[in-house]
Order: structure tokens, then sequence, then C-alpha cells
């Protein structure tokens, strides 16, 4: 019996600082917590992976916080327990995000031995002045070292996360910063603009100032609408001029280097979640682990033998949705759309047993009048200018009954 593709995510939560940007489920601990979590969590992968004999492991990402805090070792291990327990293709993509200034040469190598075959660099931007105004522990000068020792180390598939519209940014300075990551040429670049997330201490600062260039005024600190747009427009012009396919709304790769365990993501391929805080996706049931570090450790990470038979599993009811057909179509247009070839009309057939004009094709009519989507060679997909307002287009796709 043919065996069902699987993605695990395993969450690293700890950093050493947490950015002012950052929203994400993450804080610094001393080592012997560290420790602790890694124990925890090496337990969960083999109780989990008991309830997913039919499924194969094609990508596994450790994501954080920042998880090249960790010890080679403990990196090791725990890709150590993953193939004791998982069925793992032997071509597998394993991604590890990394910090500038938590790598030396021979934790790269234990990654490189444990694995490991790809790593997403965390990097933003190239000015110091910018790196201190984020609160990023590093400057570019340590970056490029990382970037060096990543190189001799062996590693051929290299991501560098980059973040346009910062606060005092310039149009100028962000083609600087362009223009120098290009010449190191890795195989995948990340272009994000700055969001102003509720609840973080940038939302403090320029919360404020967001809602000025939303309504159209002069932002203090914050570049303006305009100056955002060029950064944006310049990304997707240099990035192209130098072989980057874009192939998502802020994902760009060297032919055959998309991260194949975020196009599962917005393809719906199951996912298994591992770690504090950490979400999964299987068949039709959406869950989470418990945010809580203290009850992390205590063992509450749910049994999911128990919860896929149809119990609870430990899980508290509202970590848990059993998505229905139209929440399942719903997310299939959602996830989709962030890809630059859209969505399949086949696959949505495939999926869903019936054609997508049968649900959508009046809302689809509407906003391809409108210039925001086109179809070509039985395709749905995002023009530019439905790029630049992506989130009111996917809210169209909202069914009766949200």
């Amino acid at each position: 019996m043919e065996k069902k593709p699987l993605e695990l995510y395993i969450h690293i939560p700890f950093c050493i600082k947490k950015c002012g940007y950052c929203d994400f489920l993450s804080m610094p601990a001393d080592e012997d917590t560290r420790r602790h979590y890694v124990n925890v969590l090496l337990q969960e992968i083999w109780q989990k992976s008991k309830a997913l004999p039919d499924y194969e492991v094609i990508s596994l990402f450790f994501g954080g916080g920042t998880p090249s805090i960790l010890p080679g070792g403990q990196i090791a291990k725990i890709m150590e327990t993953v193939g004791q327990t998982f069925s793992l293709i032997p071509n597998a993509e394993i991604t590890i995000e990394c910090n500038p200034g938590t790598l030396g040469r021979q934790k790269l190598l234990q990654y490189k031995n444990a694995g490991v075959n790809r790593l997403s660099i965390g990097l933003q931007s190239t000015h110091n002045k910018e790196l201190q105004n984020l609160g990023r522990i590093h400057t570019y000068e340590e970056f490029l070292e990382t970037y060096g020792l990543a190189r001799k180390a062996g590693f051929e598939n290299i991501s560098i996360d980059l973040m346009s519209a910062l606060p005092g940014q310039r149009v100028w300075d962000w083609i600087y910063t362009l223009e120098r990551v290009l010449k190191l040429k890795p195989e995948h670049i990340s272009a994000y603009s700055l969001i102003i997330e509720e609840g973080t201490p940038f939302f403090a600062l320029y919360a404020e100032d967001e809602r000025r260039r939303e309504r159209g005024d002069m932002p203090v600190f914050l570049p303006d609408e305009e100056s955002e747009r060029r950064m944006y427009d310049m990304t997707v012009q240099m990035l192209a001029g130098k072989g980057y396919k874009r192939y998502e709304i802020s994902n760009y790769a060297k032919p055959g280097r998309e991260c194949r365990h975020n196009i599962g993501y917005w393809r719906r391929v199951p996912y298994l979640g591992l770690g504090l805080g950490s979400a999964s996706l299987i068949g039709d049931v959406r869950f989470s682990n418990t945010a809580g570090l203290q009850d992390y450790l205590d063992g509450k990470y749910g049994n999911l033998e128990s919860l896929l038979q149809g119990g609870l599993g430990g899980y508290p009811p509202s970590a848990i949705t059993y998505l229905d057909k139209r929440q399942q179509m719903e997310e299939f247009m959602f996830l989709g759309l962030r890809m630059m070839e859209g969505i399949s009309r086949e696959a949505f057939r495939e999926n869903f047993g019936i054609e997508i004009d049968g649900v959508y094709g009046a809302v689809i009519k509407e906003l391809a009048q409108q210039g925001l989507l086109a179809q070509e060679f039985g395709r749905v997909f995002l023009t530019e200018d439905g790029i630049s307002v992506s989130n009111y287009v996917m809210g169209q796709f909202l069914l009766e009954g949200t």
C-alpha cells in the first residue's frame, strides 16, 4: 500500500533575544530549560509517530524562535529519533532556520552529518543600523561569516530572509540590500514587508504610523505608501533579472530550489507540528499543541492516536477544529492563491467532487472583471493588481455560513 505524504514541522521556541517586531511563540531560556524541552520533544515524536503508520515524511522544517540556538548534538538527536520513528523518504527536504551569531563550523558540520540539507538564514537587512533598530543580535559582517562557513560546510541550498518597509528605510537602502544579497547567489530568497503586529513592542511604537500610511497620510517613521510600493516593485524586477522565479507572493527561488515544505503547506499536504504551540492538519482535523511552556515541559502535548480516533486525546476543545467541506474549500482557495501558479481547476474537482465554477464561478468572474484574477491553462491566479490587494481578494472566497 502506497503511503501518504506528510510534512513535519518542529518548533524550537528559544532565542537569545526576542526582536521588537516578532509575534511568534518564542522566548529566551536557560540551557537546562532547553535541554528539558528537547527531551520532551523526543518523547512527543515517539508517541505521535505511532498514530501515523500510513504516512511517509517528505519534508522536515525546524522553525522558531531560533532553532540554531541548540547544540548540534541535540539537533542530531532529534533527527535520529525522527529517522527511527517515521518513514522518511531518501530525498526529503530538511530545513533549519538559523540566525547569524548562533552557528559555527562544528555545528554546521553536525547539521550536515545529521541529514539537514537546507538552511534558512534570517538576515533581514545588510545595514547594521536597520538590524539594530529591529533588535537583531547580529551584524551584516557576522552574517557574511555565517554564510561563508555554511558554504564551506557543503550546504548547497541556502535561503536568505529579508525584510523591507522598515522604520527609517529609504528605497535606495532596500536596493542596496538586494544588490548585496544577490551577489552571494543564494538558492532562495524570502522578501517580506514589515507587518506591525499587535502585542509586539513595534505595535506600541509604530501602530499609529501604520494607520497614517493606510489612510494615505505621510507616516513619521515608516516609509510612505509610494516608497513601500517602489521597494516591492524593485524586489520583483531585480530578483527576476538575476534568474529567481517568483513562485509565491513573497518567495523567490532559482529553478528547482523552491521550498518544498512551504509549497506542501500551501497545497494542504497533511502536516504534523511537534513542539510548543505547533499546528497540525491531518485529514479534516486541524489541531495545535499547548502554547504554555510549563504545560509542554510537563508532557501535555496531547495523544494523537486518541484524537484521530475521534477523542480529544488530552487536547482542549479550543485547540481542535474539524473542518467541514466548506472550510476545506475556503482554505484551498486562500492558500493556493498565495502561489503564483494559483489554483488548479482539476485539483479542486479531485478534492471536492465538484467543478470550481459551481462554487466560486460568480466570484471568479467578478474579480477577473476587476483585473484582480486571471485564468489560463486550467488555472486561476492573482494578477499583479490582485497581489497588491491579496487580503481583499482572498476574503471574497469566504462562503455563506462563515
